[in-house]
């Protein structure tokens, strides 16, 4: 009923009374997001980081199917971030990411267990520390679905856009890398239905590189891929501004945001 009837409101005012109601949460959720010793802790280790990888290059890891055609042995030597469920990848390739980071509620609580178990670098949002307590390695990250932008501060409130890449965009410029190299991200999905829809995986996953990826019985949302490309965008314009650049090395891939490279002229 609510949504109803914003739509039947004049734009200026639906976007007005929206914009105002997702102030009030972020003013609300603000104090322990900033203020709780846990968060207190990662702050502070999360300043340490601050462009301590000024104008070096970076590779951004997605998850889809391309990345059974991308040599990834390549990035062995090279920092990279990986994201979710990329450790299921790090037998196979014998060595890990440089730091892995998550987002979404449902990865986080599924995998908790497998997230603590990892020894590198690891950035989860701040709701996580409902199934992840703190340790040495573990970050939590302010992020939020609300109020879209894009912040190069890490250490501050970070817009999602429907995507942990583009977190993983803002976390990466807060480290001060001049380049951005994207692979794996396919931005495109078999599945389909209503965007950040909850559904339960019934068989072997065919969006991801691993078909156990999000296997049988796992919990997960469907993409919101018009969303994600608003965010990428801002990404896009926010690393252009300050003389960086994110380019997409991905084998195939959909998305048209960033300009194309090949992933073999790189690496």
């Amino acid at each position: 009923m609510k949504k109803a009837l914003i739509r039947m409101l004049p734009q200026p005012v639906a976007n007005f009374l929206r914009n105002t109601k997702d102030g009030v949460v972020t003013v609300l959720e603000s104090p322990n997001a900033y203020l709780h010793p846990w968060r207190l802790d990662s702050i502070q280790k999360i300043n340490s980081l601050r462009n301590s990888h000024l104008g070096e290059q970076c590779v951004i890891i997605g998850n889809g199917p391309s990345l059974r055609e991308t040599d990834l042995l390549k990035l062995k030597n090279v920092f990279t971030i990986g994201m979710n469920r990329f450790y299921l990848a790090f037998p196979e390739l014998g060595f890990t990411t440089s730091c892995l980071l998550s987002v979404n509620n449902l990865v986080i609580e599924q995998c908790a267990e497998d997230f603590r178990a990892l020894s590198i670098p690891t950035f989860v949002a701040w709701r996580g520390r409902k199934w992840i307590n703190p340790a040495a390695n573990l970050h939590y990250l302010y992020t939020s679905y609300l109020l879209p932008g894009f912040n190069g501060n890490a250490a501050g409130r970070l817009w999602e856009g429907a995507t942990v890449t583009f977190v993983a965009m803002q976390l990466a410029y807060f480290m001060g890398f001049k380049q951005i190299v994207l692979i794996g991200v396919d931005h495109s999905f078999t599945s389909k239905g209503t965007p950040n829809s909850t559904v339960v995986s019934t068989g072997d996953d065919p969006n991801h590189f691993n078909p156990a990826y999000f296997g049988k019985g796992f919990r997960w949302q469907l993409p919101d891929l018009e969303t994600s490309e608003l965010a990428y965008c801002m990404a896009r314009d926010a690393y252009k501004k300050d003389g960086r650049e994110i380019i997409d090395a991905t084998v195939g891939g959909k998305l048209t945001v960033f300009p194309k490279v090949r992933y073999d002229s790189l690496f």
